[in-house]
């Protein structure tokens, strides 16, 4: 017996969508039913990712220029009509940076990432607000697992996506709208990978902290994801759901 389409017939916006969980994402929710609009930047490759999946709009943007959540907003709209699912995928920003990046640049991307998590919110606020049941999934850093390149900074920006959330769902759950993170914790992507590989100690530790014994996929993040988009989270909002395969005892984590 097929699978039903938890998502038919809504309408998505992901961001950061060209590869790794982003792209997993968009690929699950457009699995499910769902049409999606795929944002990332002009070289991210984000049309030759999508150019035949059916059900999705490639779009590439710059995450920079001041007409970008404007953009966005109109693409729904022409494309789709409207818009009941945002996931603002930012984290990659911040995932991307060189192990040696300074704390003052990690805390510019950080502060990036913000600004266009509230930017892009509030941009399609207006479409959400239409929707019988409006989502916002807002995804955090990879490296707010991490306790290396600068752990502590990064656990802070995770605490900060989890105010930030609450606050979407506090201020907008009268539109029937709400607003959950997503936390992923050791899994393996494009910007994860060189990590990984260059020091293969810290990834046997990661797999040795979590109860599951491995590292994650995107497809891990995805599923969670899809849970939150759909109507059986409809009582689940300002909160946040950790993906790292559970914490052995003892040993810290996310």
């Amino acid at each position: 017996m097929a699978e039903p389409l938890r998502l038919y017939g809504l309408k998505s916006i992901v961001t950061g969508a060209a590869s790794s969980i982003g792209e997993a994402i968009a690929r699950t929710m457009v699995k499910h039913g769902a049409e999606v609009v795929a944002v990332d930047a002009p070289d991210s490759g984000i049309d030759a990712a999508f150019r035949r999946v059916r059900g999705v709009h490639p779009l590439a943007l710059d995450p920079d220029a001041p007409t970008m959540a404007a953009k966005l907003t109109q693409t729904a709209l022409d494309e789709m009509g409207g818009l009941d699912i945002l996931v603002n995928n930012y984290a990659q920003l911040v995932d991307a940076l060189p192990p040696d990046a300074g704390e003052a640049e990690r805390s510019r991307q950080l502060e990036i990432q913000r600004r266009l998590i509230v930017e892009t919110s509030q941009a399609v606020l207006p479409l959400l607000k239409q929707s019988p049941a409006g989502r916002i999934i807002n995804i955090g850093c990879l490296r707010s697992a991490f306790g290396d390149n600068g752990g502590t900074e990064y656990a802070a920006s995770r605490n900060a996506l989890g105010d930030l959330t609450a606050s979407q769902a506090r201020d907008w759950g009268t539109f029937g709208i709400t607003a959950n993170y997503v936390q992923p914790g050791a899994i393996m992507t494009a910007a994860s990978r060189p990590v990984f590989e260059a020091d293969r100690a810290f990834r046997d530790q990661c797999i040795a902290n979590s109860a599951a014994r491995r590292l994650g996929e995107p497809i891990d993040v995805a599923k969670v994801v899809l849970f939150l988009a759909t109507d059986d989270a409809v009582f689940v909002s300002g909160t946040g759901i950790v993906v790292d395969g559970g914490v052995v005892a003892g040993a810290g984590g996310s």
